[in-house]
């Protein structure tokens, strides 16, 4: 009898785990990612941007529905900004960091998962004394802007723990200006960094 009972115990447990499995309401990513800003021009300043390749997007979801979640953000990368006023023109090498949180609204057609997402983010600008800046970053400081974020994007189920997730994301925020000296490289003017990423997901 305690040998039968043990096996149905047993297998109440084993019938479960699917149950257990498809009741997963977070998941964590990890994602190359490239910033690529828009020309930019205001207060007769103008602003050209390289294209970062190298960057990282890490991001925790938390499903609030069967299509709603929450996401927090937080990505690394960097480029350099090319300044060019009436008196000269500078370049600053610079790391800019995202600290972002969006509503995500997901749809399901099988294994593949298309989404949308807005919300806000925190991006910080900070030069980089190197080579490719062309003055002391002594006389410069780190930029805190804060902008929104926007989104879409698909998921990729390749099991069910494990999915492949593309997106093309925006970050709308201020120009850099690292707070330069007489305000040479402030443009004054929002723009629009496009932000392609692509990675994988792990749900638990």
């Amino acid at each position: 009898m305690k040998k039968l009972s043990f096996l149905v115990l047993l297998l109440l447990c084993v019938a479960a785990l699917p149950a257990v499995a498809q009741e997963s309401r977070q998941d964590i990513s990890l994602s190359d990612s490239a910033i690529m800003a828009p020309f930019a021009a205001g207060d007769a300043v103008q602003l050209h941007s390289t294209v970062g390749l190298y960057g990282m997007l890490a991001s925790y979801r938390y499903d609030l529905t069967p299509h709603g979640a929450l996401e927090l953000n937080y990505q690394y990368n960097q480029n350099v900004q090319h300044y060019i006023f009436p008196s000269g023109n500078y370049h600053v090498h610079d790391r800019i960091e995202e600290f972002s949180g969006a509503y995500v609204y997901s749809f399901n057609f099988k294994n593949w998962n298309p989404f949308l997402e807005a919300g806000v983010a925190g991006l910080m600008f900070s030069p980089i004394d190197d080579a490719k800046t062309d003055f002391l970053t002594t006389s410069l400081s780190r930029n805190t802007n804060i902008g929104a974020l926007w989104g879409v994007g698909f998921a990729y189920e390749i099991s069910p723990s494990f999915d492949i997730r593309a997106e093309f994301r925006n970050l709308v925020t201020k120009t850099p200006s690292f707070n330069y000296p007489g305000g040479d490289t402030k443009t004054g003017v929002y723009y629009n960094i496009y932000d392609p990423t692509i990675g994988i997901a792990y749900h638990f």
